[in-house]
C-alpha cells in the first residue's frame, strides 16, 4: 500500500511547511532569482500495536501535511497543477491479509474552526487523552492510555484537520477565506478524502464519513458532494452532536422553533443540578418534550393575544421545567436564550453551567453578569487535550513540527461565510436527504447528549425526522441517547456505550 511519501516532488520546505520566500543573490554580476520551492508532503510513518479484548492489532500510523493542488488552465489550455493548501491528517491502518478491504472511517470535528484531534484523542484513536470527569478533574500535565475501545478495532481511521486548524495551512501566497466557508471547506476536505482513497488503493473498502457538531453538517454535505463531483457512495455517515439545520436551534437568527428545541435541553440540565426533586430523567424529558412539541410553539405564536390566565400558565411550566425563577421567565418573554440560561440557572450559588457540557460548572466572573465570560466545560478539557496531542504527536507518532497545533482557529470562526445560504437558514439536510436517496445502502447514526448546551437533541430529533426521504430509509437511520454533553465521551459510561455503539454500527453497515 502506498503511502503519501510515494509522490515525487521537488524538495521539502523548511520544518514549518511552509515554502521558502523569493531571494535574490549576485552570480557573477547578474542577479539571480530564486522562485519559492513548490511544497511537498510531509509524512511520517511509524508501527505501533493495540491490544483490544484477546486480539493485539499491529497497525502502521501516517501524520503531517499532504499538498491538495488545483488544476490550471489558462487560455482554456492546461498549464499544470497548482498547490493551494497543506492538510494535516492521522492515518492509522491495521495490518490485513491481502485481499481485505477493511472498513475506513474519515473523522473531524466541527466549530467551524475546530481541529479533529477531539474525536481522534477523546473517542475513536488507538491512545486516549486521561483527564477525568466532573468534580474529579485531574491536574496537569494530564497523561495517554491506549484506547482499547477504539473504533480501530473494526475501521481504518483518517483524522482530518481543516484548513487553519490543527497543521493545516493555506500554501505560501494562498488566502485563507478560499476555505473559511461553506463550499471551500467541503471542496478542501472533499478533495483529500478523494486524494487518500486514490493513492491507499481504498476505492473498494467500505468507507464512513464520522463528524461532531459542525461537522455534522460537514458529513452530511460531503457525502452528497463525494457521490456526486466523484461518485463516491458511502456506506455509513454517523453525525455526533448533530445540528444539520443552523435554524432549528436559533443561530444567528432567532427564531421560535429555536426557543422550543432547547427546551427538553434546559429541563435535563435542571435536572443534573437538582431542580426537579427526586423526578427521573425520563419523566422529566417527557414532559419537556410534549411540552416543546405542542403546547410551547403556540403560545410563542400568540404573542400579545395570549390571555393573562395563558401567559401565566406558560410562565409556570416553563419556570418548573428550566429549574428559573418565574419572574426571570417573564421578562424573558417566555423565550429563553441559551448563554443567558447557563449563566442564570446556578447564579444563586454564583456558578455558570458549562454550554458544551452541561454537568460542568465554573464560578462566574461577576454575579450580575447577563452572560458568562468563558464556558466551563471548554475550560476543562482543552487543556488536557492540548497537553495529550503536542506530547503524542512529537514522542510517539515522530512528526515535528514548528507550527502551533491549533486546536480552536478563532479566524477560521471569525472569517466563515455562509454566502451560499444567504437570506435564509443555514440547511444541509436536504444534502443527506439527497445522498440517501440516491444510495439506497447509506446508514446514518445520529447520536445526542442530553446535557448538550451547544446542539440540543430535541432539535436535531426534528431535523432528522423532516428528512425528505420515502418510509423505505427511514429504517436506515439509528438513534443514541447518553446522559452527557456535546463530547459526551468525556464520560466515562458514556465513553464505553458509544464506542461499543459505533463499533456495531460500522461493522453492520459494512455488510454486504
Amino acid at each position: 500500500m502506498a503511502d503519501e511519501t510515494a509522490d515525487t516532488r521537488p524538495a521539502p520546505a523548511p520544518s514549518t511547511g511552509q515554502a521558502p520566500d523569493d531571494t535574490g543573490h549576485q552570480n557573477g554580476g547578474h542577479t539571480v532569482t530564486t522562485t519559492p520551492a513548490s511544497p511537498q508532503d510531509d509524512v511520517v510513518t511509524t508501527r505501533h500495536t493495540l491490544r483490544v479484548g484477546r486480539r493485539t492489532l499491529r497497525y502502521t500510523a501516517t501524520t503531517g501535511r499532504v499538498v491538495l493542488r488545483d488544476e490550471v488552465f489558462e487560455d482554456g489550455k492546461f498549464t499544470g497543477f497548482k498547490p493551494k493548501a497543506e492538510m494535516s491528517l492521522t492515518a492509522y491502518v491495521v495490518d490485513a491479509p491481502a485481499g481485505t478491504n477493511r472498513p475506513v472511517t474519515f473523522a473531524f470535528n466541527g466549530g467551524p474552526g475546530s481541529s479533529s484531534v477531539w474525536l481522534h484523542l477523546g473517542l475513536f484513536g488507538p491512545r486516549r487523552v486521561v483527564m477525568g470527569d466532573v468534580g474529579e478533574l485531574l491536574a496537569p500535565p494530564y497523561a495517554l492510555e491506549d484506547n482499547a475501545q477504539s473504533l480501530l478495532a473494526v475501521s481504518d481511521l483518517v483524522f482530518i484537520d481543516p484548513v487553519s486548524t490543527g497543521y493545516s495551512r493555506a500554501v505560501e501566497g494562498g488566502t485563507t477565506k478560499d476555505y473559511h466557508g461553506y463550499t471551500g471547506d467541503i471542496e478542501s476536505v472533499g478533495e483529500l478524502i478523494r486524494l487518500w482513497t486514490t493513492r491507499h488503493n481504498r476505492w473498494m473498502s467500505p468507507k464512513f464519513l464520522a463528524g461532531e457538531s459542525y461537522g455534522t453538517l460537514r458529513a452530511a454535505a460531503l457525502a452528497e458532494h463525494l457521490q456526486t463531483r466523484h461518485g463516491m457512495y458511502l456506506n455509513g455517515v454517523m453525525l455526533i452532536s448533530s445540528v444539520l439545520d443552523l435554524g432549528s436551534i436559533g443561530l444567528h437568527e432567532p427564531e421560535d422553533r429555536g426557543y422550543a428545541n432547547f427546551l427538553p435541553t434546559y429541563a435535563a440540565v435542571a435536572h443534573y443540578h437538582g431542580k426537579h426533586g427526586r423526578r427521573s430523567l425520563r419523566s422529566v424529558l417527557a414532559e419537556a418534550e410534549g411540552y416543546a412539541a405542542r403546547d410551547y410553539p403556540w403560545v410563542l405564536s400568540r404573542g400579545n393575544r395570549l390571555t393573562r390566565a395563558e401567559r401565566a400558565e406558560a410562565v409556570t411550566t416553563l419556570a418548573r421545567l428550566t429549574g428559573l425563577s418565574e419572574d426571570y421567565v417573564d421578562r424573558a418573554d417566555l423565550r429563553i436564550e441559551h448563554v443567558r440560561f447557563f449563566t442564570e440557572l446556578l447564579r444563586d450559588q454564583r456558578l455558570a453551567v458549562g454550554r458544551l457540557d452541561s454537568r460542568f460548572t465554573g464560578p462566574l466572573g461577576s454575579a450580575l453578569a447577563e452572560a458568562y465570560d468563558a464556558d466551563p466545560s471548554h475550560d476543562a478539557i482543552a487543556g488536557p487535550y492540548a497537553a495529550a496531542w503536542n506530547h503524542y504527536v512529537r514522542s510517539e507518532l515522530e512528526y515535528k513540527n514548528d507550527l502551533p497545533y491549533v486546536q480552536i482557529s478563532a479566524k477560521a470562526h471569525e472569517e466563515w461565510s455562509y454566502k451560499e445560504f444567504e437570506g435564509r437558514a443555514v440547511n444541509v439536510a436536504p444534502k443527506l436527504a439527497r445522498a440517501m436517496r440516491a444510495n439506497p445502502h447509506l446508514r446514518v447514526h445520529v447520536a445526542y447528549g442530553y446535557h448538550d448546551g451547544a446542539t440540543p437533541y430535541f432539535a436535531a430529533q426534528d431535523v432528522i425526522a423532516h428528512l425528505q426521504v420515502p418510509q423505505s430509509l427511514v429504517d436506515n437511520i439509528e438513534h443514541a441517547y447518553y446522559e452527557a454533553g456535546h463530547m459526551m465521551y468525556v464520560h466515562e459510561p458514556s465513553r464505553l456505550q458509544q464506542s461499543a455503539d459505533l463499533a456495531d454500527f460500522v461493522t453492520r453497515a459494512s455488510q454486504p
